[in-house]
């Protein structure tokens, strides 16, 4: 095999971008369309900024038109399209392909219509996520997945990954909350899913597109569910001496029919960590807290914090507070909302991971993830969305050594692994992206994954739209294992490391 030279290949890209900006320049005015290194630059990861790669072009559109017409472009000149929101996604799913186009669509944020009747509302992509609350708050009304990053992340991106939050226990990941989204295919074509009536004829394709990463469509136009403002909310902080109990205090609020609004945990070094940045009052002796919030009428708030206080107490709880007012309910939260940014004060990086396991084996995980730590001689604060059993691991390093963050990788790798084997999934709400396309061959099988790229095909028969990610092949697979069983990992092909 003759050796690419590396001076060919940047004439090849150099004249493939050329090609590319002189097709779009017609559709787009001079400040949305970028493709000089400067100004390219901050589009070449998203939050997982562990990996990064610079792509020929990026696209801003301000119109569904503008979209299509970009679209039918790279169509034609069979340019690969990865979409990209407000860039807050932690999997690497909006990290560009080196010779593909970044298609932005955050200047699309318009709120296009809001129906109080119905309690819809119908945005833009663009539009952020804690946005859409803050337009329908004199209705008392709201949108109620939350991520962390609510206050940045776009409900593109959100539909894009399926995002939850610390309310998805009761009120349900994206997937629940969403009625209809029009999306723009890669020929250009339109195409709409869902619809205002409780339920839309034909296959359930809303459901599919949900997730799916940008790699089946662009959307342009999201139909949300809101609900009612609850009267009130309180929420209960519960400490527990050992992680085991907490876990299974978890596993026993759900037994007993109890669906609370939020309910979370935190280990002991998670607690501390946030305590020192945000001052929340959390118990600095627990090895676990659980933070368990009601909402509805007064009346039924009070019902159900005093079960939730009963079986904590069962569960062994060591000490038990319930927020008296707004003021300290939000406080609580604000500990675990912090979780993320509190890890950033105490190390150089963290490497946020995200699976999910059944709940009765959440003590049983983290039982693990200790042993892991003096494994890869590196420290992890954990953080779940217990209720769902959805948790988020922090591992610390610091990217400038190399040789530690290969540890940090095989570190997460190896949780992803465990939460497999217990039963789980190797993601919950942060989706594959780049960082688990390898732990795909793990949680699927040949036939499930040939399934997979039958779908792709059926809606992207091009593979043009997010074409790397997610999706890994029989060969890789096999090469996976084989790297696994060796005790190494395998890293995603052509990926820089910054």
């Amino acid at each position: 095999m003759n050796a690419i030279n590396p001076l060919a290949e940047e004439l090849a890209i150099t004249v493939r971008q050329a090609e590319l900006v002189a097709a779009l320049k017609p559709i787009l005015a001079e400040d949305q369309l970028l493709w000089l290194p400067e100004d390219t630059i901050p589009y070449e990861c998203d939050g997982l900024a562990a990996y990064r790669r610079m792509p020929l072009a990026v696209a801003l559109p301000q119109t569904e038109a503008q979209v299509i017409a970009i679209l039918k472009v790279c169509h034609q000149l069979q340019v690969p399209i990865v979409p990209r929101g407000s860039g807050t996604g932690l999997s690497g799913g909006a990290m560009p392909i080196a010779q593909g186009l970044v298609l932005s669509l955050s200047k699309l944020k318009k709120i296009l219509a809001i129906d109080p009747f119905s309690r819809t509302a119908t945005v833009q992509p663009g539009v952020r996520n804690l946005a859409i609350s803050e337009a329908v708050a004199h209705l008392n009304l709201y949108y109620a997945p939350d991520p962390s990053s609510q206050i940045a992340c776009s409900i593109g991106g959100n539909v894009s990954e399926n995002s939850g939050g610390v309310h998805c226990l009761k009120y349900g990941l994206t997937l629940q909350n969403v009625l209809r989204i029009r999306v723009v295919l890669m020929n250009g074509e339109v195409v709409e899913f869902g619809g205002l009536a409780p339920d839309a004829p034909g296959l359930d394709l809303l459901a599919i597109l949900i997730g799916s990463e940008g790699m089946l469509g662009i959307v342009t136009e999201v139909t949300v569910k809101l609900v009612p403002k609850p009267q009130l909310a309180r929420v209960i902080m519960a400490s527990f001496a050992d992680i085991e109990k907490g876990g299974n205090a978890v596993a026993a609020i759900i037994a007993a029919g109890i669906i609370p609004a939020g309910l979370e945990m935190m280990d002991k070094a998670t607690t501390r960590a946030v305590e020192e940045f945000v001052h929340a009052g959390y118990d600095l002796n627990a090895e676990a807290i659980l933070l368990c919030e009601s909402d509805g009428t007064p009346e039924e708030v009070g019902e159900e914090i005093a079960r939730m206080v009963a079986v904590l107490e069962s569960a062994g709880a060591s000490r038990i507070q319930v927020s008296e007012n707004e003021t300290e309910r939000l406080r609580f939260w604000s500990g675990r909302k912090n979780a993320f940014p509190a890890a950033g004060r105490i190390a150089a990086d963290y490497y946020c991971m995200d699976g999910t396991i059944p709940r009765r084996h959440i003590a049983t995980l983290l039982r693990r993830i200790k042993a892991m730590e003096v494994k890869y001689r590196l420290g992890c604060l954990n953080v779940f969305h217990a209720g769902d059993g959805n948790m988020h691991p922090l591992i610390l390093f610091n990217g400038a050594d190399i040789e530690e963050w290969h540890r940090a990788e095989e570190f997460g790798t190896d949780i992803l692994e465990a939460c497999v084997e217990l039963g789980g999934t190797i993601t919950g709400e942060h989706g594959v992206g780049i960082e688990k396309i390898n732990s795909m061959c793990v949680q699927f099988g040949e036939a499930e994954r040939e399934m997979f790229w039958g779908v792709k095909a059926a809606f992207d028969p091009d593979l043009l739209l997010n074409p790397d990610k997610g999706i890994p092949t029989l060969n890789r697979c096999a090469e996976y294992g084989r790297m696994r069983i060796s005790g190494g990992i395998l890293p995603h092909p052509e990926l820089e490391r910054f």
